[in-house]
C-alpha cells in the first residue's frame, strides 16, 4: 500500500510542488500527518506566540494521481483516521470569536483514552477524528494551507471524516493532493481558532472522475450531500454554498431555480464550518433521498 511520510510536508497548495508519491485511480493510500503546529507544542507552558508560524498547517504530500487531468474531479473516500495519543488546543487574546474576551495566551493538552478526548477530570469529549486541510493544487498562484477555497485547503469542516467522500477539482495534471491538520474533535465554527489539534494517519481511496458533476468542493456522507463555499465573510460563504446547491438541482432536475430554493428552504440545512480562517467557510446539506426521488445519481 502507498504510504506518504509526514517528513514530506508542504505549506502552500502549489502547481510547482514536487510530488512525493504517485498512485493510480482506485488505489488506497495512507497519509501520515503532523498536527497543525508541526508538533511544535509539547507542554502547557508553551504559548501560541512561542511557535514558528511559518510551520503552521503542514500538509503531507503532494500525491500525484495518474490519469488526473485538468477539468477532472477527484473522488476521495475517507476510509479511516487514526490519531495520536495526545491533542492540543491554544487560545490567545485577539484571536477567534472570543478574542476580545481572552485574558492571556493559554495552552491545554488533551490525552486520548479509547473513544474519548480527556478534557479534565470528569469531563470528556467524544473522539471524532476529522481532516481540517485537504486540497489540490490551484491553477494560478500558490495558496497558503491556512486558506480555504475552490481547491479545498483549510476547509475545517467536521463532516470530513471516516465514511465521507470528498470531491475536489483537478486543475493541474496529477491533481497534487495533500492533506493535514487533523482534529480529534471540533465543533462547527472552530470558534477559538483551533479544534483539538492532533497528529495521525489517514487512509483513503482516490478515484478520478472525468466529469465535474456538481459544484466543488463537495461532500457525500451516508445520508447527505453537501456543497461547500468559502468567502471573505460568513454571509457570503453561506449564500454561495446555498447557490451552489440550488443551481445544481435546477441544472440536473426538472425543478426551476425557484422550486429548488423552496426545497432547500423547507428541507435543507445551512451550517457554519469555520469562522477563523482568512476566508470563512459554510456548507449546505440536503438528504440523499431527495436526490434519489428527483432522479439524480450523484455517483455518475
Amino acid at each position: 500500500m502507498i504510504r506518504l511520510s509526514n517528513e514530506n510536508t508542504i505549506f502552500f497548495m502549489d502547481k510547482e510542488n514536487v510530488p512525493i508519491a504517485s498512485c493510480q485511480s482506485g488505489d488506497t493510500v495512507i497519509f501520515e500527518t503532523k498536527d497543525c503546529f508541526s508538533d511544535q507544542i509539547t507542554n502547557e507552558e508553551q504559548a501560541l506566540t512561542s511557535i514558528d508560524f511559518n510551520r503552521v498547517n503542514p500538509a503531507t504530500g503532494p500525491l500525484y494521481v495518474e490519469g488526473a487531468r485538468r477539468g477532472d474531479m477527484l473522488e476521495i473516500e475517507i476510509l479511516d483516521i487514526k490519531v495520536g495519543k495526545q491533542g492540543v488546543m491554544t487560545a490567545a487574546p485577539g484571536l477567534g470569536a472570543l478574542g476580545e474576551s481572552l485574558n492571556s495566551p493559554t495552552t491545554k493538552l488533551f490525552p486520548i483514552e479509547g473513544d474519548d478526548v480527556v478534557y479534565s477530570t470528569g469531563l470528556r469529549l467524544p473522539l471524532q477524528p476529522m481532516i481540517g486541510v485537504i486540497g489540490t493544487a490551484p491553477p494560478g498562484e500558490p495558496i497558503n494551507n491556512g486558506t480555504p477555497g475552490p481547491h479545498g485547503g483549510n476547509l475545517d469542516t467536521k463532516d470530513i471524516k471516516p465514511g465521507t467522500t470528498v470531491y475536489l477539482p483537478v486543475e493541474v495534471d496529477g491533481a497534487l493532493l495533500a492533506l493535514g491538520d487533523l482534529h480529534a474533535a471540533m465543533g462547527d465554527g472552530e470558534i477559538l481558532i483551533c479544534g483539538v489539534e492532533i497528529a495521525g494517519t489517514v487512509t483513503l481511496k482516490v478515484n478520478v472522475k472525468k466529469e465535474r458533476m456538481f459544484p466543488l468542493p463537495a461532500l457525500k456522507t451516508d445520508t447527505h450531500f453537501m456543497t461547500i463555499a468559502s468567502a471573505e465573510t460568513l454571509d457570503a460563504a453561506a449564500v454561495q454554498a446555498t447557490k451552489n446547491m440550488a443551481t445544481f438541482l435546477a441544472n440536473r432536475t426538472a425543478l426551476s431555480i425557484e422550486e429548488a430554493g423552496m426545497l432547500l428552504s423547507g428541507a435543507g440545512d445551512l451550517y457554519v464550518s469555520q469562522i477563523v480562517n482568512p476566508l470563512k467557510t459554510a456548507r449546505f446539506s440536503l438528504a440523499l433521498h431527495y436526490f434519489e426521488k428527483l432522479g439524480v445519481d450523484l455517483c455518475n
